[in-house]
Order: structure tokens, then C-alpha cells, then sequence
């Protein structure tokens, strides 16, 4: 069949799915799944896998097998009822192999006020759906999933396995897709469904979090010129932190960031200081995000941050004598990249292309994702590819366009089919 007609044929296929790709993606969103309380939404995951015939690997990752990557994915108890799920559909055995990989855990709701419809209820307002996950990135494991679909309703047969892994944990350093890695599973290539607004993103930043404690002197509010302030201690700290953050981007390139603005942000997430509005702070504690370009690592970004932070205390002379502790906890997400020419990449442009009619663009991201276990760890060439636009994801109306959805869905029908080989068309 030529090019132009199977694109007609996927086209209508995928157009014919819209209703189903809105039902499964609204009954996944309808399962909260915040990082650690994952369990419902796998358990719903499974039996989409197993309607599909997938043959499903079911798995909690151990404490054991994840303390030597303690360093990628933080430390700390795995609670029970945590599975990862990898599910395959097996071709012939002539094609290459392509591992399919969406996180189901997401961030907290946050401030139910700040959203204009239920968090939980997978409303459609226009070509919109709303939720928590929808963008990031339930709708990307909803993609994959209707796209296997559309393959049986062209009555495909596939060369090469596909695999598809819903994971857990990628919001707190990614110990599901790790252990994915670990357990074994393996592929020709990995595409990941994050929203990247249809992008081909072979480039991850890399970020770590630490927590800085800055030390102070308590003091009755009457009589503050006797104590000193935590609070008024860490501002030439935090000024630190955004002189550094500006001297970075500056000085930092990347040929896939060049229309990034912030490149490399540093984000105070989080503030805690003092117990009593008539007591001068004896103690601040800020938690901080700092991201990476690929190419950098994490050991040579913790000395240059340690060294800035070292040489503003000692210019106080307080902190000279009270210096304030950096501990770094969470899990470090090291920046990745794939090669230019890696097969995957062009694949997926051409399979972008047969959807859209258009070439994708071609950039790098800000953001750490599970890519780095499977390129780092793995020895994988991955990219990210999928509908939704990140700066909603985390947000209060987080919502995915369901148009770029069924593009997404298309574009992963033409690639499977391109990439394992297929018979039947």
C-alpha cells in the first residue's frame, strides 16, 4: 500500500477512536494516582492491557535492587502496592523491538480553589480534557494504548515486539522506569509519551533538590537588634542562587536549548522559618530545585554551587561562624541526550510527518524525565514524544487538547508499523 493510502486508512482509524481515547483517558484520570498511591490506576491499567492481549509482567521495585541508583532515585521506604507494569505484544519475530514507556503517578492536586472544574473528573470543555494527569501524563498512556488499537482495527501484524511499560515513582526520581531497566526489559529503541506538544525531544536537562538550613539567634520581636534573623541571613543566599542561575544561562549552550529563555532554572520551592510572629527566626530551611544541561554533571554542579554558597557566608559574619548545611536529598536527575543520528529519531520524524504532513520540531527540554534510566542505565536510544504542553502540567485546569491526543495516536500507529514491520496492510 503507498504511503498516501495508509495515511488515509490510520487517519480514519484513529478519527473513529476519538470517543474511546476520550472515555479510557477520563476513567484514567478519574483514578487519583499521586506519587506513592498508584495502585488503583495500575490495577485498571492491567485490565486495559490485558483487553488488548498483551502478555503483562507485573513488579515492585525492591529497596535492594534500587540502593546502589540510590543517588538517581533518592532514598527512603518503597510502600507496598506499587506495581509496574509491562505489558507485550509479540510480532513474528523478523522486526525490531520498541518499548513504549508513560508514567502514571502524579503531583498533588494542590489548591482545589484555583481550579475551575473537579480535579478528578476528566471533564471535556471544548477539544479540551481536564485533570490531574491528563496532561502529564495519563494522556500519553492513553495515546499508546488507542494506538494499538487502531493497529488491530487495520488488522496489522507486527514483525518486532511492542512493548508498553506504565510505571510509578517518575515524579520523585523515577524508580519505576529504573526498575523497568533492571528487571531486564529491553528494546530496540524507547519512545516516552511526555507532553512535549508533538516536539522530538532527544534531550533531557538534569536537576537535583537540596535543602539548605540557615542558622540564627532567637530574640524577643521588642528586642530583634539582640538576636539574628534566619530569614535576613539567607537573602544574600538566595540572591546567590539567582545571580548563579543568571550567570549559567549566559555562560551555558546547547545547539537543542537555543529557544529555551531559562535553560538552567533554580527554583526555591519551599520556605520554612521561625515559630512565632514575636520571636526573631532562630531557623530558616529552603528547599531548592536546580536544573542541568546535558553534558554537565551532577558531582561538578554540587561543587560549584557548594563554593558560591561557601564564599557568600564568609563574607558574613555570622554565617563565617554558623555556616549554613546543604544536604541533598530526593533523587538527582542527570541530564541525557541521544546521538543526532541514533535510527529512532528518524523514524519518528517520518512517522510525525505521515500523521501531521509536517516536520516536527527538533528541541531539547528543561526538565528531568524517566529517559535517563533507560539511556544512562539501559544503554537505550530514547526519545520524548507526545500530545500536551508541560507548562500545565503541576498546574491548577491542567488539561490536554484532544486533537494533538489523536495526532499523537497516529503519529505512534505510522511509527510501530514503520519500525517492527509490519504485514498485513
Amino acid at each position: 500500500m503507498s504511503g498516501k493510502g495508509l495515511a488515509e486508512r490510520v487517519r480514519a482509524c484513529v478519527e473513529a477512536r476519538r470517543e474511546p481515547a476520550v472515555d479510557l483517558l477520563r476513567s484514567l484520570v478519574r483514578v487519583p494516582s499521586v506519587t506513592e498511591d498508584e495502585g488503583a490506576v495500575q490495577r485498571l491499567v492491567e485490565r486495559e492491557m490485558v483487553r488488548r492481549g498483551l502478555d503483562v509482567d507485573r513488579w515492585e521495585a525492591t529497596e535492594e535492587e534500587l540502593a546502589p541508583h540510590a543517588d538517581e532515585v533518592g532514598e527512603g521506604l518503597l510502600p507496598k502496592g506499587r506495581p509496574n507494569l509491562l505489558g507485550t505484544r509479540r510480532g513474528t519475530g523478523s522486526g525490531r523491538s520498541l518499548l513504549l514507556n508513560a508514567h502514571v503517578d502524579t503531583v498533588e492536586v494542590g489548591d482545589r480553589d484555583a481550579w475551575s472544574v473537579e480535579p478528578f473528573g476528566g471533564d471535556l470543555v471544548g477539544d479540551a480534557l481536564y485533570g490531574r494527569g491528563s496532561c502529564d501524563m495519563k494522556g500519553g498512556l492513553a495515546t499508546f494504548l488507542i494506538a494499538l488499537d487502531v493497529l488491530d482495527d487495520l488488522g496489522v501484524r507486527l514483525r518486532g515486539d511492542v512493548k508498553l511499560a506504565a510505571t510509578v515513582g517518575e515524579e520523585d526520581g523515577g524508580h519505576g522506569a529504573l526498575s523497568t531497566v533492571l528487571r531486564g526489559h529491553r528494546a530496540d529503541a524507547v519512545v516516552i509519551s511526555e507532553p512535549t506538544r508533538l516536539a522530538l525531544v532527544p534531550a533531557q536537562g538534569g536537576s537535583l533538590v537540596f535543602r539548605l538550613s540557615v542558622p540564627g539567634l532567637a530574640a524577643h520581636a521588642a528586642a530583634r537588634d539582640s538576636g539574628v534573623s534566619a530569614f535576613e541571613r539567607f537573602l544574600p543566599l538566595y540572591d546567590a542562587l539567582l545571580d548563579l542561575e543568571e550567570e549559567r544561562n549566559a555562560s551555558l549552550s546547547h545547539p537543542l536549548y537555543a529557544g529555551v529563555e531559562n535553560k538552567v532554572p533554580i527554583n526555591v520551592g519551599r520556605v520554612r522559618a521561625g515559630n512565632w510572629a514575636s520571636t526573631v527566626p532562630e531557623s530558616l530551611v529552603a528547599e531548592v530545585r536546580a536544573g542541568l544541561l546535558p553534558g554537565e554533571s551532577v558531582g561538578e554542579f554540587k561543587r560549584l554551587l557548594e563554593g558560591r554558597l561557601r564564599a557568600v557566608s564568609e563574607e558574613d559574619d555570622w554565617l563565617a561562624e554558623n555556616p549554613p548545611e546543604l544536604v541533598y536529598f530526593g533523587g538527582q536527575f542527570s541530564p541525557a541526550e541521544v546521538r543526532s543520528d541514533a535510527p529512532i529519531l528518524s523514524a519518528l520524524a517520518g512517522a510525525h510527518r505521515a500523521a501531521t504532513g509536517r516536520s516536527p520540531a527538533v528541541e531539547g527540554v528543561p526538565y528531568g524525565s524517566d529517559m535517563r534510566h533507560f539511556v544512562r542505565t539501559g544503554g537505550m536510544d530514547c526519545v520524548m514524544y507526545g500530545a500536551g504542553d508541560v507548562r500545565l502540567a503541576h498546574a491548577p485546569d491542567e488539561h490536554v487538547s484532544i486533537a494533538e491526543l489523536l495526532a499523537a495516536v497516529a503519529t505512534y500507529a505510522h511509527l510501530i508499523t514503520d519500525w517492527c514491520g509490519a504485514e498485513g496492510l
